[in-house]
């Protein structure tokens, strides 16, 4: 059994791959930095001796770059059996204000990368009736977000992408389970990437990771959460005008800026 996993360096994606690694699976771990990876190998067969680890460096922001990706796992393996879109970041400030190429390149790596890596995978897994593929989405996914408009947005692709996908195999009689997991804050890199400090205490990445892991293969639930509390945001979101979540976005991401 092999899982793929993206941003596995550090985070939930490092610790998705320990996750994967309990459970038997060979891992393809695939970032930006390959000297981090090196690192992240090192410990899991350090813990895990007979598991095998394939690092592989991959900018998926980049779409030739995620197609060579592809092709390469395609000649070396054939088919995986998981597949992790972790990959991702955010950046904090008025929109009119952040970075115009900060923006493009979250888009791409949020957006894009999950996007072609999704459609490249499924197309292998539906043909064999058998496979996981598992998004990180975010709670933010839920609400507009006010000085993190374009990260808010991308998370909310990823949702309304899996739920379609999800739907589409569904009625297709499919054994292909795909799922969108969205936590809250996290203690991870990710407010240190965003120019950001977490107002609200985060859930640790490894308890994180090992929830995420267990809702992909314990639940049939196309959309899943880190903790009750979160949940329970989500259905408010649901339910509460959006100008009201808006207002709630705002100070809560207005805490957060340094």
């Amino acid at each position: 059994m092999i899982s793929l996993i993206t941003g596995a360096s550090s985070g939930i994606g490092r610790d998705m791959a320990f996750e994967f690694a309990d459970r038997g699976y060979d891992l393809i771990l695939v970032a930006r930095s390959f000297d981090r990876l090196k690192e992240v190998k090192n410990e899991i067969i350090k813990k895990y001796d007979k598991c095998n680890v394939l690092i592989m460096k991959c900018d998926v922001s980049n779409v030739e770059s995620v197609k060579n990706l592809y092709n390469n796992i395609q000649k070396e393996f054939g088919n995986i059996d998981v597949l992790v879109n972790n990959a991702g970041f955010g950046d904090c400030g008025k929109f009119y204000e952040t970075d115009l190429e900060k923006d493009i390149s979250m888009i791409n790596t949020n957006i894009l990368g999950l996007h072609v890596l999704t459609k490249l995978f499924l197309r292998d897994m539906v043909k064999v009736n058998k496979g996981y593929i598992l998004n990180i989405a975010s709670i933010a996914g839920f609400m507009p977000g006010p000085l993190m408009a374009t990260y808010y947005s991308t998370k909310a692709y990823v949702v309304r992408l899996t739920r379609a996908i999800a739907k589409e195999l569904k009625v297709d009689n499919s054994k292909v389970r795909i799922a969108a997991f969205c936590p809250g804050p996290v203690n991870t890199e990710f407010d240190k990437n965003a120019n950001v400090t977490f107002s609200l205490k985060g859930q640790s990445s490894s308890d994180v990771a090992k929830i995420g892991v267990n809702g992909l293969f314990k639940s049939n639930k196309v959309v899943y959460f880190s903790s009750i509390l979160i949940r329970i945001v989500a259905c408010l979101a649901k339910i509460m005008p959006e100008s009201f979540m808006a207002n709630k976005a705002y100070r809560t991401q207005k805490r957060k800026l340094r």
